[in-house]
């Protein structure tokens, strides 16, 4: 056996690996456009993006409002809302209603699938609305009817106060004076009245005459 020279060569074989992190070592100018590129994409991106505190959100959903002051609730529930349940739940495409009842107000809100035209949806209910009309108290105010829109959500909120009117000359004044007022400004949709004394009169027959 023959041992190979103690002068001999020795080949050595390097390879190169380390994918993007190699080649952004050796080419750190190209990384550097690179990023910079992205930073004033970003910045012309972010100088269109809309913000908006209250973004357009369409909801398959119609509203009906009714008010009739000082009507109690119950009274409320059996002749009004009652009867726009009736008439709205069978509105085309309806999958849904939900009834809220108070004082001197009623609210219906009516449900559509996702992908409805929400147009044509508040024209059906409309007509719906229109035929329950012939069933509610003449009383009540003219009925209200909107498409449901977080944009509108803003409402102001007042107090009112008088050192020479009781609470009950205040609630009335209230309903009938300061009420009205506020519907007849533009864009005002509802105007809600709450707290004070509704004046009542409670009549007792005599038992002997009925």
């Amino acid at each position: 056996m023959t041992a190979p020279p103690e002068n001999s060569d020795t080949s050595v074989v390097t390879t190169r690996s380390g994918g993007l992190a190699a080649w952004s070592i050796r080419h750190p100018v190209g990384v550097s456009m690179i990023a910079i590129a992205v930073m004033v994409l970003g910045l012309f991106a972010l100088d269109r993006l809309a913000i908006d505190l209250h973004p357009q959100i369409i909801y398959p959903d119609v509203r009906v409002r009714i008010l009739d002051p000082g009507v109690p609730a119950t009274v409320m529930e059996d002749r009004v809302t009652r009867q726009l349940e009736e008439q709205l739940a069978i509105t085309e495409d309806a999958i849904a209603v939900q009834s809220r009842t108070s004082q001197g107000v009623t609210s219906v809100d009516l449900s559509f699938n996702y992908g409805k035209d929400i147009d044509i949806a508040l024209r059906d209910a409309s007509t719906r609305l229109d035929r329950a009309k012939r069933f509610l108290p003449d009383s009540i105010d003219p009925p209200i009817i909107y498409k449901r829109d977080p944009s509108q959500i803003p409402v102001m909120e007042f107090v009112v106060s008088s050192p020479i009117r009781d609470a009950v000359e205040l609630r009335s004044w209230t309903d009938d004076v300061l009420r009205k007022w506020f519907l007849n400004l533009p864009g005002v949709a509802a105007a809600e009245v709450g707290g004070g004394l509704v004046r009542e009169i409670h009549i007792i027959p005599d038992q002997r005459r009925l």
